[in-house]
Order: structure tokens, then C-alpha cells, then sequence
């Protein structure tokens, strides 16, 4: 069937698209072909990430139970696409406490989470061992928690307050529970966006070197991309041929997640003639199937988990995502604040018997997997997420309670 689609569209895109199904790598260049693909061009492009998926991952698609905790919302690095940060004495400004944090992990846990993603703002005022405290914290509290945690630009700022080396920092973190770190902080790997977006306060060079190092410390994480603001298709294919590479070398990549630019209150867009900018809306319908279309196509072999961002998207269009490429739907999150601070317009009541509904709908069999992938547990016809266990608060099991419990659908570290 596919086969017969490639036959009749553009010769070009055919070959491109043919040569990926037979195992070729796709060039940068082929890639900003496709990210300009249409009509029956974009079909068989949808069809070939379709089965490059089926191949890579089977039909389950899966999902984790995790809840987000931003620890501050402070942050003084004027990143212009951030409608999270606040300064420290400004009304809504928070810094939770240890204890508080700790609580947080703990309802979570007693919810049948078994993954905690913590991100914050860079804080002026906390010391480079508020990292550690935070993971000694929770360790003590909920000891069987996997902690995802502290995107690159929080390491570069705690080595920096610690005056340790980022390898010397990382393997502290790691000493003390750190178990995986979210790719985010990435936006687009482009000098010259970067320095748009976030005057390259975190440069390529200094993402790079903090992810290589990571995985060089046997600390897996996951990759990401922000797109549709004022970056185009050629900086999207440069942005995936260098997580491309990365994963060549040191294969510590879990996924990938695309995540569209939430424009509706975020200064880049709404200060945009003050910036003498222009800044588009976040990506287009079209954009965000290509996106993942593409991402799949380029990194077949290397990366086999590619993610589809619910609140990014909202949960239909997340759906379809499952059609095109993506294998997976993130996680069920509570308190997931910095897409909401940007303006996200999709809600945050969607409990895990409805990412078993959306997974269904689109086809696929759900699975409830681990930070890292390695599956838990999957649903037949007959069985619902509102089946999953509670843990009770000593730790464990409560008989059939269900999970709904207005855990929201997300993206395990969809911040950025």
C-alpha cells in the first residue's frame, strides 16, 4: 500500500521517502524537502513514518504516570518566549520549600506515579547544593521514585554556583538520586535563533557538552525541539542531524518531543514590535504532522521513542500525532505551569483512563511504561487505567481505588 503511494507523487520526495523505507539515512537536506511536503506528498510521507514506528516500537503506544513540580518560577535570564519567569519580589513569585516538594512527590507517589519531573527558574538567591537538597528530599520521603530532573540550563547554573566542573556536578546529582534529565532548554540548536530567543545565554556548544556529558556519566535524557516561532524547516533538519549525531555517539537519548512555541502569551510574540520581530503563532496543523513525520524518518535506528506533546497539542491532535510517527503521549502530570504561564489552552483534566481512551481511538494498544521506557503494564479490551493500584501513604497497595484523580495529561518534561 505504501509502496503504491510513493509511485505516484513527486519523483523526488518518492525517492527520499523509499530510500527510507529500505534503511538509508535521511540527509539534512532531504529533510527540509519533506518539511515542505503537501497534498499527497505529506500522505505518503505520514504513511512511511506510520510503518517506520510499527517497525521500530510495534503498535503499543504508551504512556507514564508522573507529576510535574516547577520548584520557582523565579528566574531573571529574560529568555523572550517565557511567560513563566517571575522576578523574586514580584506578586506569584514562588520558591517551594524542601518539605514542600517532598509532600508534592509523596501524593504522587500515593497515586501510582512512578516518575517525578522537577524544573524550575534560576532562582539568584539558591545555592548550587538546592539541586542536591531537592533529590535528597524526596529520596528520603519517597525512596523508589525515579526523579527526572534539571534541564542543561539548570546544571550550567548550579555548576556555576558550585564552582564545580558540569561532569563533577552532574555525578553528584546522580550520586544522590538524580535517575534521568529532561532534553529541554534546546529550543532550536542555532546560533543565530539563539541568540534571539535567549541572547544564547546557553549556547549550542553549552548544551551539547552538558548532554554528551550526561550520557558520558551513564545519565540518560531526552531530546527535545521548540518550533514555529521565528526558526524555519532548514533549522529544524540542522536541530535533528545534531541530536542525530549525539545519539551516534553516545546512544543516551530515551525519546524525542517535539514541542510546538505556545505564543499565546509569551513576550516574544506579544512584544514582537517592541523586539522589531516577527514571530509567528506556533506551527501550523500541517507543521506539527511534518514534525513528527520527519523526526521519525531521520532518526530511524537511533531514536525509537518519538513523542507526542498533549499539552502542546491538546489531547485530539495529540491523537493523531499516533498516526504519524509518534509512539507515545507523555505522561499524566499534575501542576504542569509553564505551558499554562505562556497562555496553553488545553486544559489539564485528563486522568489515565482517558490516555487509554486516546491511545485506542488512534489504534494502538495502551501501555503504561517507566521514565525509561521498560514497560509496566498493558491494557487489554478489558481492562482500564481506573484498574492501575493506588499506593497508600505507607507505601503500599490501596485494592482497585483507580486513578482518577484529576492527574492531568502531559508531556514528561514538555517544559521549556
Amino acid at each position: 500500500m505504501v509502496y503504491q503511494q510513493l509511485s505516484a507523487i513527486d519523483p523526488q520526495v518518492s525517492t527520499i521517502l523509499t530510500a527510507a523505507l529500505e534503511g538509508q539515512e535521511v540527509s539534512e537536506a532531504e529533510a527540509v524537502i519533506l518539511f515542505q511536503a503537501e497534498g499527497t506528498e505529506l500522505e505518503a510521507l505520514v504513511a512511511v513514518a506510520d510503518l517506520l514506528r510499527s517497525r521500530a516500537v510495534g503498535e503499543k503506544a504508551s504512556f507514564v504516570i508522573t507529576r510535574n513540580i516547577n520548584f520557582t518560577n523565579v528566574c531573571y535570564m529574560g529568555c523572550k518566549f517565557c511567560g513563566f519567569a517571575k522576578r523574586k519580589d514580584e506578586s506569584g513569585a514562588e520558591l517551594l520549600s524542601m518539605q514542600e516538594v517532598a509532600k508534592r512527590a509523596q501524593q504522587a507517589w500515593d497515586r501510582g506515579a512512578t516518575e517525578v519531573c522537577i524544573q524550575g527558574g534560576l532562582h539568584p538567591n539558591i545555592d548550587g547544593d538546592h539541586y542536591r537538597n531537592i533529590l535528597k528530599a524526596i529520596k528520603q520521603q519517597v525512596p523508589d521514585m525515579h526523579i527526572h530532573a534539571f534541564s542543561p540550563f539548570e546544571i550550567w547554573f548550579g555548576a556555576h554556583k558550585s564552582k564545580m566542573s558540569v561532569a563533577e556536578f552532574i555525578q553528584d546529582l546522580i550520586n544522590h538520586g538524580l535517575g534521568s534529565m529532561p532534553g529541554t532548554a534546546a529550543e532550536i540548536l542555532d546560533v543565530e535563533i539563539r541568540k534571539q530567543l535567549t541572547k544564547d545565554k546557553l549556547t549550542t556548544e553549552q548544551w551539547v557538552e552538558i548532554i554528551t556529558t550526561a550520557h558520558q556519566l551513564g545519565l540518560p535524557t531526552t531530546a527535545t525541539i521548540m518550533y514555529g516561532h521565528i526558526d524555519e524547516p532548514r533549522h529544524w533538519a540542522a536541530h535533528i542531524r545534531l541530536l542525530r549525531d549525539i545519539q551516534k555517539q553516545t546512544g543516551g537519548f530515551t525519546e524525542f518531543v517535539p514541542l510546538g512555541f505556545v505564543h499565546y502569551e509569551s513576550p516574544l510574540y506579544t512584544q514582537q514590535r517592541d523586539n522589531d520581530m516577527s514571530v509567528r503563532p506556533g506551527p501550523t496543523a500541517q507543521e506539527n504532522i511534518r514534525m513528527h513525520a520527519v523526526s521519525r524518518l531521520m532518526l530511524n535506528g537511533w531514536i525509537d521513542n518519538i513523542q507526542a506533546s498533549w499539552v502542546k497539542l491538546g489531547p485530539a491532535y495529540a491523537q493523531q500525532m499516533l498516526r504519524s510517527g509518534a509512539n507515545d503521549l507523555g505522561g499524566t502530570l499534575m501542576n504542569e505551569s509553564i505551558s499554562r504561564s505562556a497562555g496553553g489552552k488545553n486544559g489539564q483534566e485528563i486522568v489515565p483512563e482517558d490516555m487509554v481512551r486516546m491511545i485506542r481511538n488512534a489504534g494502538r494498544t495502551p501501555l503504561r511504561r517507566g521514565t525509561l521506557y521498560q514497560p509496566l503494564e498493558t491494557f487489554s479490551e478489558s481492562t482500564t487505567a481506573g484498574q492501575v493500584p493506588e499506593r497508600s501513604l505507607s507505601g503500599g497497595v490501596m485494592s482497585q481505588s483507580g486513578l482518577g484523580v484529576q492527574l492531568i495529561a502531559s508531556t514528561a518534561g514538555a517544559s521549556v
